[in-house]
């Protein structure tokens, strides 16, 4: 007879492991269920985020920066540092240890919350009375039954046609974070988070970089002037980026790539490379879930339907995260997982998408949260804007980084803060005060009547609700 449990969660990510603590909190006998492996074949939860993302990669972005520090900023601070050198083996050695601390930590939690885990990949076999039965196959193979199931399992590096990833020389991801020596020439595809968070790390050990973005604008998500800021200061750093190209053959060799592309002013160029890094987004991951067998509907992207709720077209079956519609961000599906956990108790489950924050953690970091000005004019919304500089900073000169400026963007009539964008030093850290403040309908004026720390980061947030009514104090 199979195990009967209230709640299956399928994945263990952000969304998947956040759901099942919350639901066993609120009382419900939960089993996760998720396949990823360590090195030593034992269960490694967190999903791309933990493995083979978030985690990782800001691993690497600091040992990386405190490399480039040490080669190019001490001297402004009288420290002399001669023959510095990257044990590359060693950073990434460290990068490992940095993720199974973050695996061993969740299923510490799950253990904790008395959730039952299963390693294996889960799949759906058919209905069951007053639910699903869910196969799963790890080293044997059981199956377990559930009332609802919560579907949590990720996402996927979307390849290019015709050019698979090898993980040798044609990277996603998973590969960018596993390179065991600087490159001399390296080339990506794609200027968004993971092209220019891994474009940085390697620049700064000493890689010549190339990113190659198709769309004309840079970052074109991000405010204009906050994304033309952060190109300047990626420019100055040697960070070549090129835009509005198209891409034509890729020959994977034995010494390297070659990449042929023509670039914005239609002149053929053929760029050699080590390695090259593939990042044009990524897919939703229904494979192997064998939605078929219980008739869940999926959309023309391969993305799990759902409501508002994040219900699918069957009932008790819920899906969060990256497999659903939204942004493919950790935060969000941790939020869906907890809504979804309460809606299934019977509670009011609630995630605002407007006022969910977006960083990019390069050196200046770039951080929003809200509308952007060209969205604002879009609309056709009346706005105020306000900026300050961290050039006018007191903490960001000492700090010796004052590149960059915060931004509000707050509604004409009302003075509600609409959006705020930031580029420059730890903004990863400052957005939360304006998500905070836009959780609240806060207006610039709130932000501006504050008292803030001196001499903190944070002042550049002040300063910058108060030029939204044009009286800046500092600037």
């Amino acid at each position: 007879m199979s195990k009967q449990f209230d709640v299956v969660v399928i994945g263990g990510g952000p969304g998947g492991y956040i759901a099942a603590i919350r639901a066993a909190q609120l009382g419900f006998q939960v089993a996760c269920i998720d396949e990823w492996k360590n090195a030593a074949g034992g269960p490694a939860p967190g999903g791309t985020c933990t493995n083979v993302g978030c985690i990782p990669s800001k691993a690497l972005l600091q040992s990386s920066e405190h490399f480039d520090h040490a080669n190019h900023h001490f001297a402004e601070h009288g420290i002399s540092a001669t023959g510095v050198k990257m044990d590359v083996a060693k950073m990434i050695a460290r990068k490992d240890s940095v993720v199974k601390q973050n695996n061993d930590g969740i299923l510490y939690l799950l253990k904790k919350n008395k959730v039952t885990f299963f390693h294996g990949r889960g799949s759906f076999a058919g209905q069951a009375e007053g639910g699903y039965t869910i196969n799963v196959a790890g080293k044997t193979e059981e199956a377990i039954t559930a009332k609802q199931v919560i579907i949590a399992t990720g996402s996927n590096a979307r390849a290019l046609p015709g050019t698979p990833f090898d993980e040798v020389n044609v990277l996603s991801n998973d590969g960018a974070l596993r390179v065991g020596a600087v490159p001399k020439k390296l080339a990506l595809i794609g200027s968004g988070v993971i092209g220019l968070e891994m474009g940085s790390v390697w620049r700064r050990l000493g890689a010549d970089v190339t990113i190659l973005e198709g769309l004309p604008t840079f970052l074109g998500a991000v405010d204009e002037q906050i994304a033309k800021e952060a190109k300047k200061a990626f420019d100055k750093q040697g960070l070549k980026i090129e835009l509005g190209v198209k891409v034509g053959e890729i020959v994977n060799g034995k010494k390297g790539v070659t990449v042929n592309y023509t670039n914005a002013k239609g002149e053929a160029i053929v760029l050699d490379a080590d390695k090259l890094i593939v990042s044009i987004g990524r897919v939703p991951n229904t494979i192997g879930l064998n939605t078929e067998a219980v008739g869940l509907q999926l959309d023309e992207r391969g993305a799990i339907v759902v409501d508002a709720d994040c219900k699918t077209n069957l009932p008790g079956v819920w899906a969060v995260g990256d497999v659903v519609r939204g942004p493919m961000l950790a935060h969000k599906a941790e939020e869906e997982g907890v809504a979804v956990a309460e809606r299934i108790a019977g509670q009011h489950g609630h995630v605002n998408f407007n006022t969910i924050p977006w960083v990019i953690y390069t050196s200046p970091e770039i951080a929003w949260v809200g509308r952007t000005e060209q969205q604002l004019k879009a609309d056709g919304v009346a706005y105020k804007a306000g900026t300050f500089p961290f050039l006018a900073n007191g903490r960001a000169r000492a700090l010796g980084d004052t590149t960059g400026m915060v931004k509000f963007l707050a509604d004409a009539t009302t003075d509600e803060i609409l959006g705020v964008h930031m580029v420059g030093p730890q903004v990863s850290e400052l957005i939360s005060e304006a998500v905070v403040a836009m959780e609240f309908r806060a207006s610039a004026e709130d932000i501006a009547r504050i008292c803030h720390a001196h001499p903190s980061l944070s002042e550049a947030t002040k300063e910058a609700a108060l030029a939204v009514d044009k009286r800046t104090l500092n600037f």
